[in-house]
């Protein structure tokens, strides 16, 4: 499997990210005509710079003129009035306007739209509103739109099929923004992070900003130290500070996982190769009315499943075996939540490999409202293809029509499209 890994010992930004898709070999001419399509004044300027000793590629947003500057130092330097102006921002919808009429390719557009959803979601949260009253003050600026967009083209350019990130250095101190002097890691970076494993290093700095916490929401499919792998692209992206003794780069590696090659090559198909923690607990003593409960908290923490089997316990006792599969990074608190809310007295966790069908969605319009397909591809041919539950049921729901009839219809639009 080809997989890139990010090396955040230095966090992570969006300038950051594009600087290592460039120097790793995505072509700057892409960057360059993606934001030239997206009519928000913006430019490019790609130059090299040394950051502790390492040589690495620096990309600017020249907006206006002005470079982008750290969030800090942006919002330092506004007037009153200037920063007045800044809080009015742009809306969730406007931002996904912009990306909507960009001249990039669906599966792009997703994904920048997917990243900034998760920046609205994390504000939403962290300040008590709903995502639709979210004002995107720095994230919303020309540079943060223009850092998303080429983050989601060049992700897609660099044609890998995972990608794979460290532990994030996040820094300490605090840190100036709209809504004035936070700690590091910021709240919304903190929310968009959950999850992951990060930590403080000596730098009192933020390391992490908020547009790079929310790529690597999106686009790192698991956490962990550098799987065993065969390297043939490297790529350095400089951060906007030259830090003393520290070099604040991220490192792009870029290469095919060798056991998950050889899998390949020996099924012949193109199955994609995770680690997952199964935790498994018996219940005889719990109210059943409980138990769903508890999957349903459970799915809410990250579960990627839970599911019930009828056991037969010590003394004859009718009992219930309470089952979640989960990425390794969610184990923790899955297993603090069924220590929670269960009965139980011990909670077994293992871990094993799992061989999935690399999927993806595709969105169809339908009657009522967006569906989105969950397609699985076998060798690169379509296998398996559903419509996503949650989108049907809030469909039927809203438009008081049979949830089989919403699924019915999307699956229909969808073979026709296909065979059309």
């Amino acid at each position: 499997m080809r997989l890139a890994y990010l090396d955040c010992f230095s966090g992570i930004s969006g300038d950051m990210f594009l600087g290592a898709l460039l120097d790793a070999g995505v072509p700057f001419e892409l960057l360059q005509r993606t934001v030239a399509g997206l009519n928000v004044g913006g430019t490019l300027e790609l130059s090299r710079v040394d950051r502790g000793g390492i040589s690495a590629a620096k990309l600017d947003v020249i907006v206006d003129g002005q470079k982008d500057l750290p969030r800090d130092q942006f919002w330092a330097q506004q007037t009153t009035h200037e920063n007045e102006q800044h809080q009015h921002g742009r809306h969730l919808s406007d931002i996904l306007r912009i990306i909507g009429g960009g001249n990039i390719s669906s599966r792009a557009k997703e994904t920048a739209g997917n990243i900034f959803r998760a920046l609205g979601e994390a504000e939403a949260k962290v300040h008590g509103v709903s995502v639709e009253k979210i004002h995107f003050h720095e994230v919303g600026a020309a540079d943060a739109i223009v850092d998303i967009v080429c983050a989601a083209v060049g992700a897609e350019a660099l044609d890998v099929e995972q990608f794979v990130c460290s532990p994030l250095n996040v820094g300490g101190g605090t840190v100036t923004c709209a809504h004035g002097v936070m700690p590091v890691p910021a709240p919304a970076t903190l929310e968009l992070l959950q999850g992951a494993p990060i930590y403080s290093g000596e730098v009192q700095k933020e390391l992490v900003t908020p547009t790079g916490a929310a790529i690597v929401k999106v686009l790192v499919s698991s956490f962990g130290p550098r799987p065993m792998m065969t390297t043939d692209k490297i790529g350095y992206g400089a951060g906007s500070r030259d830090l003393p003794g520290h070099p604040n780069v991220l490192r792009v590696t870029v290469g095919e996982t060798q056991d998950a090659a050889l899998a390949s090559i020996a099924s012949g198909t193109n199955l994609v190769e995770e680690e997952i923690a199964i935790l498994e607990a018996s219940l005889d003593d719990l109210n059943p009315q409980l138990i769903g409960y508890i999957v349903d908290l459970a799915l809410a923490e990250g579960a990627l499943d839970v599911f019930t089997s009828s056991v037969q316990m010590k003394k004859n006792r009718p009992g219930t075996l309470l089952t979640i599969l989960a990425k390794p990074q969610h184990g923790q608190k899955l297993r603090a939540l069924l220590f929670r809310e269960s009965s139980t007295l011990g909670v077994r966790v293992r871990h094993e490999k799992r061989y999935a069908l690399p999927r993806h969605h595709e969105s169809i319009e339908t009657p009522w409202g967006e569906v989105r397909m969950k397609i699985a591809s076998l060798n690169g041919t379509v296998s398996q293809y559903a419509p996503e539950y949650e989108d049907c049921r809030r469909l039927a729901v809203k438009h008081h029509v049979p949830l089989k009839t919403v699924m019915q219809e999307a699956i229909r639009l969808y073979l026709d499209r296909k065979h059309g």
